[in-house]
C-alpha cells in the first residue's frame, strides 16, 4: 500500500484522539480525588491503550514507544485538567471528549492498518479497537463498569466512523474529505446517543 494511503493530516487525527481520550483518563482520575500521578497514570493508559493493541496487532511499532509526542501530550492533559478547577469538568465533561476522540481514532486507526496492508474489513475492525480499546482499560483499571457493556451506541459510533472512512476511500474520495465526513458521522451518532440515550435492543434470551 502506498505511504499517501496515510494521508498528511493523519497525524492531527491521531493527536487529537490522544489527547482527548488522555482527558476521559485524567478526568475520571479527578472524579475520585487521586493524586497528579495517578491522572498522569489515567490519561495515559487511556490516550494511547487503543493504538497500542492496534500496532501490536497489525505488526506496527508500537507508536508512543518511537514518537514523545503521545506522552507528552497525556502528560500535558493530565496537568491542565490537575490545575483547573473541578466546576469546569461536571456534567458530561468526559461523555464528549470520549465522544470527540473516538470518532477521530476511529478514522486514524482505520486508515494506519490500511497503510500497513491490512485488508478493507481487518482495516475497519481496527478502527474500532483503536478507538475503544484505550476507554475499556481506563474503565476496568478505575474498577467501574465498562462503556461497551451497556446498550448505548458507542461501538457502533466507532464502526461508522471507521468503516465509512474505509468505504470511501475505496470509492475513490479525497483522503481529506473521506476522513472528514467520516469522523463528523461517528461524533454525530456518538453525540445523539449521548443526548437522546439511543440504544441498540438488548438481549433477552429465548422467550
Amino acid at each position: 500500500m502506498p505511504p499517501e494511503f496515510l494521508p498528511a493530516f493523519a497525524p492531527w487525527f491521531d493527536l487529537v484522539g490522544i489527547a482527548v481520550f488522555a482527558a476521559s483518563g485524567a478526568l475520571a482520575a479527578a472524579r475520585r480525588a487521586q493524586t497528579m500521578v495517578t491522572l498522569a497514570f489515567f490519561a495515559l493508559i487511556t490516550g494511547v491503550g487503543g493504538g497500542t493493541v492496534r500496532d501490536l496487532l497489525i505488526g506496527a511499532p508500537v507508536f508512543w514507544v518511537h514518537d514523545s509526542r503521545a506522552a507528552a501530550v497525556c502528560l500535558t492533559v493530565a496537568l491542565v485538567i490537575w490545575s483547573t478547577p473541578e466546576k469546569w469538568w461536571r456534567g458530561a465533561a468526559l461523555d464528549w471528549f470520549d465522544a470527540v476522540g473516538l470518532a477521530a481514532y476511529a478514522v486514524y486507526g482505520a486508515a494506519k492498518a490500511i497503510r500497513f496492508g491490512v485488508p478493507p474489513l481487518p482495516a475497519a475492525l481496527m478502527g474500532v479497537m483503536t478507538a475503544c480499546a484505550g476507554g475499556v482499560i481506563r474503565d476496568v483499571v478505575a474498577g467501574v463498569p465498562s462503556i461497551i457493556m451497556r446498550p448505548e451506541l458507542y461501538v457502533t459510533a466507532a464502526a461508522l466512523a471507521a468503516a465509512s472512512y474505509v468505504v470511501l476511500t475505496l470509492l475513490g474520495l479525497p483522503l481529506v474529505l473521506a476522513a472528514t465526513l467520516s469522523a463528523l458521522a461517528g461524533f454525530t451518532l456518538r453525540a445523539a446517543a449521548i443526548r437522546f440515550r439511543l440504544a441498540l435492543p438488548a438481549y433477552r434470551g429465548r422467550r
